[in-house]
């Protein structure tokens, strides 16, 4: 993989940002941490080199000063909603963060469940996560929120919120996805802290979009990809325009919620410190680019990434027709088309000299591999066989799994299990090939290349099986499929 992100750098500088800003503050600071803590695969995908859990690295260092509030939308609860690089509910990303953190010697304090309007399904979670000696808070739908500044700031808004015990003079509040309801609760907790006397300051670190890049940068269009089902726009910081007649990048819920802030300073301390909603920000991630070309080639390859995964959803039965047509309309502006990214051309191409499903991946030197679907294997796992076969220098035409091997394995799947597709998926390909490495070189070699995989890009004509889609993402390798599904 081209690296084109500083990530030591970043960890330093960041760091460093972070620990003024808590100094800014008296007794207490809420950190809304935006995107993911940790498993920050999209920021990993967009600016190769950064490490999805770099956020995380400067939490520990903060250790005992440091907590953990864990937010989820009740609307999230009740829809189901899936964090899709994981492919699980945003209740349980819930449950699997407070054991991350926990294991990591992290104090997670509580959890607040917002947009609460008397949700069974909140109330179903909120009694699970009480058995396991969970804290449990409600925060409320606010009628005009976020405009209504007169209502929220007062206790029939805010103050009808559950008041959060915290301890400790930092509050990370951090969330499965976006939409959750962050920003909000350190306001809530802002506001009914000051009714108690205690002085708390707000902050907000939040990667994307990066402030300091232009606003069309492919960097941050691959964020509004990325966030197109949330209706989020990458704006212009009209405010911090204003006040210091520099452009700036946010997006729209943060503008829109500005005003709020603002008067919930002024009515709390006389005065905002914050002229705009980037001043809340206090990312450094746009100062660490240590090679931009790579940076906006991953970027551009992402928002194709995410248009194919949108089409996908909607071929699937999703209602997400507004989704694809952002991403499509992003694409426009990017100036670029499926046939951007490489390896949809060759999967394309391989399929239509086959007549048959096909896919293909581009390795970290360029070099393009591909496969077909055949009787006793479908295209995703003939793809892993050929590419570590490549990269392990086997040829082409050596068979590394014996068709005596896979015909028992396939007599299984149909005849025992009631299956309707024979074909090895490339999880049964991999335990095969390992079983095999006990004794043959050549399977030895070709398992040992797995890790090469990390970083390369692969498309496939068909949609894949969950199985394989996991696979794929176990081996960190981005995935784009056509929406058509399997016959």
């Amino acid at each position: 993989m081209k690296y084109g992100f500083d990530n030591a750098k970043y960890l330093k500088i960041q760091s460093e940002h972070i620990k003024e800003r808590i100094a800014q503050f008296g007794d207490k600071l809420y950190l809304e941490f935006g995107g993911k803590l940790f498993d920050d695969f999209h920021a990993s995908r967009v600016l190769p080199g950064f490490e999805p859990d770099s956020k995380l690295k400067m939490l520990m260092q903060l250790g005992d000063v440091v907590e953990i509030i864990i937010v989820i939308s009740a609307v999230d609860i009740e829809k189901n909603k899936i964090r899709e690089d994981l492919g699980i509910t945003y209740d349980m990303d819930v449950l699997r963060l407070r054991d991350e953190f926990s294991s990591r010697g992290l104090l997670v304090s509580s959890v607040v469940i917002t947009h609460y309007n008397g949700q069974s399904t909140s109330d179903a979670f909120r009694k699970r996560l009480e058995r396991l000696g969970v804290k449990v808070y409600y925060h409320h739908t606010i009628e005009g929120y976020p405009h209504n500044v007169a209502l929220i700031d007062s206790e029939e808004g805010f103050g009808k919120n559950d008041y959060v015990l915290t301890t400790r003079p930092l509050v990370v509040v951090t969330a499965p996805g976006p939409g959750s309801g962050k920003m909000a609760t350190c306001l809530s907790q802002i506001y009914q802290d000051n009714t108690r006397g205690i002085k708390a300051g707000y902050a907000k670190f939040e990667t994307f979009p990066i402030w300091n890049l232009p606003l069309k940068h492919p960097v941050n269009m691959a964020y509004e990809a990325a966030t197109a089902d949330l209706n989020d726009v990458n704006m212009i910081d009209p405010f911090h325009l204003e006040a210091y007649g520099k452009t700036a990048v946010n997006y729209n819920r943060d503008i829109e919620i500005f005003p709020v802030l603002d008067a919930l300073f002024k009515g709390i301390y006389g005065d905002n410190p914050y002229k705009s909603p980037t001043d809340m920000g206090v990312n450094m991630a746009g100062f660490c680019l240590s090679d931009e070309d790579v940076c906006c080639a991953a970027a551009r390859d992402e928002i194709i990434r995410r248009y194919f995964t949108a089409l996908c959803k909607f071929t699937d039965g999703a209602n997400n027709e507004g989704e694809v047509n952002k991403i499509k309309l992003l694409m426009q502006q990017a100036g670029i088309n499926t046939a951007y990214r490489r390896t949809t051309v060759a999967a394309r191409e391989r399929q239509e000299l086959s007549g048959v499903p096909s896919s293909a991946i581009e390795l970290s030197d360029g070099t393009l591999i591909s496969a077909e679907t055949s009787a006793l294997l479908g295209p995703s796992a003939a793809l892993i066989l050929n590419a570590t076969k490549h990269l392990a220098g086997i040829p082409h035409q050596v068979k590394l799994i014996p068709e005596s091997m896979i015909e028992p394995i396939q007599k299984t799947k149909v005849s025992y299990l009631h299956g309707h597709n024979p074909r090895l998926h490339t999880d049964e390909v991999l335990v095969a090939l390992s079983m095999l490495s006990t004794q043959d070189e050549n399977c030895r070699k070709a398992l040992g290349c797995l890790p090469q995989l990390q970083g390369c890009q692969v498309h496939s004509t068909v949609m894949l099986s969950e199985v394989d889609q996991k696979i794929f993402k176990k081996l960190g390798v981005g995935l784009t499929c056509d929406p058509v599904k399997k016959n």
